[in-house]
C-alpha cells in the first residue's frame, strides 16, 4: 500500500512556503521602496538626478549630493558609495565635482569617492566593486602614521563609452579616453589614450585600435640577448643603463613614481 503523507507535516510545509513567498513579496516591496530616483529622492538632494535613472536599494554611503549630478538613465547598483568631499558637511563652492553622464552603470560595491572633480562621460559601465576616487594617502613624513597625513588629490575623468572590469582601481590624476576598456582588478593612473585596453597593476596598455589598421595585437617584450663571454657586471649595467634615455617603449602606461 501507497504511504500517506503525514498530514501535520504537510500543514507545516505549506505554512513555511507561504511566509518564505511572503517574506520575499516584502523584501521586493522593501527594494522598489526604497530606490532612489528624481520623483522619489528620499533623503538625498541631488545637485541633480536626470530622468530615468535609479539608486538601488539598500544604498552605500552618500554625502555631499548638492555637489552630485547624476545623468539620465544611470543605472547605481546596491551599496554603491557616491561621495563629494572628504566629509560630511563641508562647502565646496559653486561648481558641482562628481558627475555622471547620461547612461552610467555603476555594479553593486563600487565607490565614487571625489574631493576633486571626478566626471564619467556618457554610457561608462562599471562591473561590480570598482573603484574611483580623486584622493590618495601621502606618506611623506615618515614620522606620521600614512593615514594620518594629508592626502593628495587630482581630478579623475573617464572617457564615454568605457567600460571598467570588476575591482578595477582609478586613482587620482587618471584621464581615460572614449571607449577605454580596463581589465578586472586593474589600477589605473596617468593618461590612457582612446580605444585602448589596459590591465595590470600598475595598468598598461596590452592593446589598442589605430586609424587606418585596426587593433594592433599585443606587443611583447623581446627575450634578452646572451651576455657575450668576457663582460663584467658592471659593464653590462652601463650597456643596460645608457646616459641618455631613449624614448618611452611603446605600450606602456606612463605611471609617476610619486603619485
Amino acid at each position: 500500500m501507497p504511504m500517506t503523507r503525514n498530514p501535520l507535516a504537510t500543514l507545516a510545509a505549506l505554512r513555511r512556503r507561504a511566509v518564505s513567498r511572503a517574506v520575499h513579496r516584502g523584501a521586493r516591496w522593501v527594494r522598489d521602496a526604497g530606490a532612489v530616483t528624481a520623483a522619489r529622492p528620499g533623503p538625498y538632494r541631488f545637485g541633480a538626478i536626470g530622468e530615468g535613472t535609479r539608486l538601488a536599494y539598500p544604498q552605500g554611503t552618500v554625502f555631499g549630493e548638492q555637489w552630485i549630478r547624476l545623468g539620465e538613465h544611470c543605472v547605481i547598483g546596491e551599496q554603491v558609495t557616491l561621495t563629494a568631499g572628504m566629509m560630511p558637511g563641508l562647502d565646496l563652492g559653486p561648481d558641482p565635482v562628481l558627475l555622471l553622464g547620461n547612461g552610467v552603470v555603476l555594479g553593486r560595491g563600487s565607490h565614487v569617492v571625489a574631493s576633486r572633480r571626478v566626471v564619467f562621460g556618457d554610457d561608462v559601465f562599471c562591473g561590480p566593486y570598482v573603484y574611483v576616487t580623486s584622493d590618495n594617502h601621502s606618506y611623506d613624513d615618515v614620522t606620521q602614521p600614512v593615514g594620518r597625513q594629508w592626502p593628495r588629490t587630482a581630478p579623475v575623468e573617464i572617457g564615454s563609452g568605457s567600460w571598467l572590469g570588476a575591482g578595477a582601481v582609478i586613482l587620482p590624476g587618471a584621464r581615460l579616453g572614449r571607449n577605454v576598456v580596463v581589465a578586472a582588478g586593474a589600477v589605473v593612473r596617468g593618461e590612457v589614450p582612446d580605444h585602448a585596453v589596459v590591465a595590470g597593476a600598475p595598468a598598461r596598455i596590452v592593446r589598442r585600435w589605430e586609424p587606418g589598421t585596426g587593433w594592433q595585437p599585443p606587443l611583447r617584450t623581446p627575450a634578452p640577448e646572451p651576455v657575450p663571454e668576457g663582460v663584467t657586471p658592471e659593464q653590462l649595467r652601463a650597456l643596460a643603463s645608457p646616459a641618455v634615455p631613449g624614448p618611452e617603449r611603446p605600450g606602456t602606461l606612463d605611471v609617476p613614481a610619486d603619485r
